[in-house]
């Protein structure tokens, strides 16, 4: 299962550092894109602002990961609230444009490195956050993933997943049948109810109960929210 990990987050931290990371960084800035590249930059904003809400309106003296936090949109809102927040990203790239985003906002309790999200030396949180950084793994990994979060995570988790829609298994099972070298790892369709399964049968998450949030669905981009909750 490890092994399945560290093959996809290997194969997307090259992909966005050396294939799309003009076009990302494009996108989550305010620079003119395409119409299909505006449904997504509008759906990440209100799935960003989704997940952000299911955080305390003041976070002084909480501490925050950002898991697999981009150009650090995210961050820095959970900043500005008062949280001292890690953001962890595999991509390098990413990271430089978000410490440029960090400083333009003038929040200073934001350190941003380069890992895995799972990796325990990172320390204790009170709230992660994933935002659509778990949608290109299976729901076994998925879960695996947070159950190396759980124990060092003394309030909540809330993340996102791609939801199995009728839509998103086409795309995800059109994308299988036209590989292309230069293509991201595929978005992975999960089950709420499989999510649910394999969340009450893992010991380390016991205690916790899994919720299901709000869904984001504008032209190509569709998220759903969850949130586990001690």
């Amino acid at each position: 299962m490890d092994a399945a990990w560290t093959e996809t987050r290997d194969r997307l931290a090259a992909y966005f550092d050396r294939t799309a990371f003009e076009a990302w960084a494009k996108l989550t800035s305010d620079a003119p894109v395409s119409r299909i590249r505006a449904t997504v930059r509008a759906g990440r904003g209100r799935m960003r602002e989704a997940l952000l809400a299911a955080l305390p309106a003041d976070l002084s003296g909480a501490r925050v990961l950002d898991a697999g936090c981009g150009v650090g949109q995210l961050s820095v809102e959970a900043a500005r609230r008062g949280a001292a927040v890690l953001g962890v990203d595999i991509s390098d790239n990413l990271l430089s444009i978000a410490r440029g985003n960090a400083a333009e906002a003038g929040v200073e309790d934001v350190t941003f490195t380069v890992g895995d999200m799972r990796d325990a030396t990172h320390g204790r949180f009170d709230h992660v956050v994933a935002m659509d950084s778990l949608i290109h793994y299976r729901c076994a990994e998925i879960v695996d993933a947070l159950a190396a979060l759980a124990p060092r995570t003394s309030r909540s988790i809330v993340f996102t997943v791609a939801p199995r829609t009728p839509l998103l298994s086409v795309m995800h099972a059109t994308g299988k049948a036209f590989p292309r070298a230069d293509r991201a790892p595929a978005i992975v369709p999960v089950s709420a109810r499989a999510l649910a399964r394999a969340v009450a049968s893992r010991p380390e998450l016991a205690g916790w109960r899994l919720s299901v949030g709000p869904r984001v669905a504008t032209g190509f981009y569709i998220s759903q929210a969850m949130e586990l909750r001690r």
